[in-house]
């Protein structure tokens, strides 16, 4: 290391989120986290959900650090010290000629890092926020260190640290091949199409609950995996067929196989949970309401508009065939869970909020003279809905140049206490 003063290197990057649509449900390897099934899952823009992630080193760090969501949390975990070691052991020499500073490979041995990460939507609630913050944490450092390996190598490292996030390295529609060597090396995620090859596709998300869940996705896999007759029949015979179909939907943007094959794995994956012993209940009353309402309006018009899917939660993932199917669905979703009356419409429908203009609804006043959908007889269920999120598919991982991002204090390497209020969900 070469420099005259004490220094502080950083980067910082922002990373989508991913939401399965053949859903990761099962380990053959606890501490390498292989999977039993392949996954499929779709990239959503990190405008509207994404983690971002500082990483910074210097010498003056005495040990290791991190901060999630403004709160310092512990790395002593297996899941953080596997990322860090595999990151550790392929870093390359860094040079900073502007700071004078010279990083050999080396000395990242010896160099200790502070890490500062922030989601900008709900952790621990089925929204894949692990997926997101682990697959920042190791490209913000594959970053920092100088790291020569390709996405799909970085995702066998992110994959070591939540299964889901080896998706959240590649945008747009993202496979991850379970791979059948122990050591897990050929266990990594590859891109089907980017994000502007289906860019027909509009996804909202209802926030049921943004509390934390009673069974983690760690916890209910092992349980699954232990105890599920059904899990055991669909990772053999279930799961490698509907990849191939899921691919092929994927490919000729075929919504209706696309829609059918969507529902009835996650529909799949919560009847494995149910046959879990003991069982696990991740989706509520008003995940069942948003299953009826959409099974309902795809069947009275012949073919799929909408498909539905629920991660290790009970916030539904709808994802409309196109832009007007995707005001129809929004419109009925808020006669059925309507905002309270002294809620403004910019704070409970988030994200592309373009689509509260083009459905007219730009006031309560709008809602409140929407008509009933023929779906649904008991339409009002006020209260049950936090807030609806609108996207689509997104890019990958980017590292952000703009320093008004950063988490850390780029003279200290401490967080940054006005940085995180910067990135809340709007």
């Amino acid at each position: 290391m070469a420099a005259e003063k004490p220094w502080v290197l950083m980067v910082t990057a922002q990373t989508p989120t991913n939401i399965a649509v053949i859903k990761y449900w099962g380990k053959r390897d606890e501490s390498r986290i292989l999977p039993i099934n392949d996954s499929i899952s779709v990239t959503l823009d990190p405008d509207h959900l994404c983690t971002v992630t500082t990483a910074a080193v210097s010498p003056a760090f005495d040990r290791d650090r991190m901060w999630l969501n403004g709160k310092e949390i512990s790395l002593s975990g297996s899941r953080f010290q596997n990322c860090l070691r595999e990151i550790r052991t392929r870093a390359c020499d860094v040079e900073d000629k502007g700071k004078c500073v010279k990083i050999e490979k080396k000395d990242w041995e010896k160099l200790h890092l502070h890490i500062a990460s922030y989601n900008n939507f709900p952790t621990a609630a089925g929204l894949a926020s692990s997926a997101a913050g682990f697959a920042c944490l190791v490209f913000a450092l594959s970053k920092l260190m100088n790291v020569n390996e390709d996405q799909s190598q970085l995702s066998a490292i992110a994959r070591q640290g939540s299964g889901s996030a080896c998706r959240s390295l590649f945008g747009g529609f993202v496979k991850w091949t379970m791979g059948n060597k122990e050591d897990g090396t050929d266990s990594v995620a590859v891109q089907l199409t980017d994000e502007k090859h289906w860019n027909d596709l509009v996804i909202i998300i209802a926030v049921v609950s943004s509390r934390q869940k009673e069974t983690s996705s760690t916890s209910g896999m092992r349980e699954s995996v232990e105890t599920s007759l059904l899990l055991r029949h669909r990772a053999r015979e279930v799961v490698p067929q509907r990849v191939l179909q899921m691919e092929e939907a994927i490919k000729n943007r075929d919504f209706e196989s696309f829609a059918q094959l969507t529902c009835a794995d996650s529909n799949q994956f919560h009847a494995v949970c149910l046959d879990t012993s003991p069982p696990i209940f991740y989706m509520n009353d008003t995940s069942h309401r948003i299953i009826s309402l959409i099974e309902k309006w795809n069947r009275s018009d012949g073919t799929p508009q909408v498909a539905y899917t629920f991660d290790a939660g009970p916030n539904a993932v709808m994802i409309a065939r196109n832009r007007n199917v995707a005001i129809q669905l929004l419109q009925k979703l808020l006669v059925c869970f309507p905002p309270n009356p002294d809620t403004d419409m910019n704070s409970y429908v988030l994200g592309d909020k373009s689509i509260l203009q083009e459905a007219g609804l730009g006031g309560a006043n709008g809602v409140e003279a929407l008509h009933p959908p023929p779906e649904v007889k008991e339409n009002v269920h006020k209260g049950e809905v936090n807030y609806f999120i609108c996207t689509r598919p997104g890019r990958g991982p980017v590292l952000l140049q703009d320093q008004t991002h950063a988490l850390l204090d780029s003279a200290t390497g401490l967080p940054n206490l006005s940085s995180p209020e910067k990135r809340t969900l709007a």
